[in-house]
């Protein structure tokens, strides 16, 4: 008899998992898309310049199929030629939850594409006279302590100077919460040793970006942000573009995150909250793909930079051994097939929490594609803008 009981109760208990791990099952997969209807998914064009239609139709195009099929809640898209903006899309939502559809002016996080703002800047106070990018950071950030081997601005810029605080896992630990100065953010990882001798290693690093930011600051004897504004972002028309803190700031999208595998087509799921102004110019910018177009065409051509200090930004750094790092002051060097042809694309890109960022640079064709998402790891951005540019590349340019 109890023997009986025990298989009944067995059987109940089998029946209620299997009722259970049914119904977590079809909630998952029934909650996976977050366009059910690609119909419905909304489409704001913001700029269209008319010279260039096929390129925006097969752009359109392209944009709704990476939203629909990598499942990405948003996506906001601006190409630029000759420093003028000739297409801008915004696809999606902003937020999920309240269908808030993702406008021009939606604000998304960078990551470390804040380095190529800071890349600038530093590039600035360079052309002025105000930055020996050989000289040692010290010069310019006295509270930073000497270490080991000597550190210059150059190498901190072209991430070969050694400046990591390592975790658990071998990836670097970052300033958390909130940091009213660039000062406060330095002294988390000031104490630290270089983990290896500059020029040797390549390695990306926020913490020797935030660096760059103390540096900046010092010899503008200004307060970073300040000179960003200031000297950056109001010459070149980034009306939008702003440092996170713990306050919201109004217009930028929800975060999201893949919720299994880290995969969007999986479903995804609202990110926390974070305090993101103690990476300063290392990664705390949020801003549009208008901003970044508008950015990115200061940095293909003379002007707000002198003619040298743009080669630097698109020429690789080398390491001591003579290995190319094919990575310039803030900006990978690479190539892309582009109207069916290999050229030079000076790019950079990051999967920030809730989000996903690519900015491109095509010289040769004087383009610029900025695009980004809502969501961590949304593998198929970058690849969307080289197709992007393919789509405009291959009109021909007017002279």
């Amino acid at each position: 008899m109890k023997r009986r009981s025990a298989e009944a109760i067995l059987a109940v208990l089998f029946g209620v998992a299997i009722v259970v791990v049914g119904g977590a099952v079809l909630y998952f997969v029934s909650t996976m898309s977050v366009h059910p209807d690609r119909a419905a998914v909304p489409s704001t064009t913001a700029v269209a310049d008319g010279r260039y239609s096929g390129a925006i139709d097969e752009s359109k195009r392209l944009a709704r199929a990476l939203v629909v099929e990598d499942n990405l809640p948003g996506l906001s898209v601006a190409v630029a030629r000759d420093g003028q903006i000739l297409w801008a899309e915004a696809v999606g939502w902003a937020d999920v939850e309240s269908r808030i559809p993702v406008t021009a002016r939606t604000r998304f996080r960078l990551g470390s594409v804040s380095k190529t703002l800071t890349a600038a800047a530093a590039l600035l106070l360079h052309d002025r006279g105000r930055v020996d990018l050989d000289a040692p950071v010290q010069t310019y950030v006295p509270a930073y302590p000497q270490k080991q081997w000597p550190l210059t601005m150059r190498q901190l810029m072209g991430d070969i100077a050694g400046v990591h605080v390592i975790r658990g896992d071998n990836n670097d630990r970052l300033p958390r919460d909130g940091c009213a100065t660039v000062d406060d953010a330095v002294r988390v990882f000031a104490a630290e040793p270089l983990l290896f001798e500059p020029g040797t290693k390549y390695r990306f690093s926020t913490n020797g970006w935030i660096l760059v930011s103390a540096v900046v600051e010092g010899a503008a004897r200004q307060p970073f942000p300040t000179f960003m504004r200031q000297e950056l972002f109001d010459p070149v028309g980034m009306e939008r573009t702003v440092i996170e803190g713990d306050m919201e700031v109004p217009d930028t999208s929800s975060f999201y995150f893949p919720r299994a595998a880290e995969r969007t087509q999986l479903g995804v799921q609202k990110a926390p909250r974070r305090d993101n102004s103690c990476l300063f110019g290392g990664g705390a910018y949020l801003s549009t793909p208008l901003d970044l177009a508008r950015f990115g065409s200061a940095m293909l051509k003379p002007g707000l930079l002198k003619a040298d200090s743009i080669a630097l930004l698109h020429t690789p750094l080398h390491l001591t051994s003579g290995a190319s790092t094919d990575f310039a002051l803030g900006w990978k060097v690479e190539r892309a097939q582009v109207a069916g042809l290999s050229t030079p694309m000076v790019a950079h890109r990051a999967t920030p929490t809730g989000g996903t960022a690519a900015l491109l640079l095509f010289p040769d064709h004087r383009l610029v594609v900025a695009a980004v998402s809502n969501v961590t790891n949304a593998v198929g951005v970058t690849p969307f803008g080289v197709k992007v540019a393919e789509a405009f590349a291959t009109r021909p340019i007017e002279r």
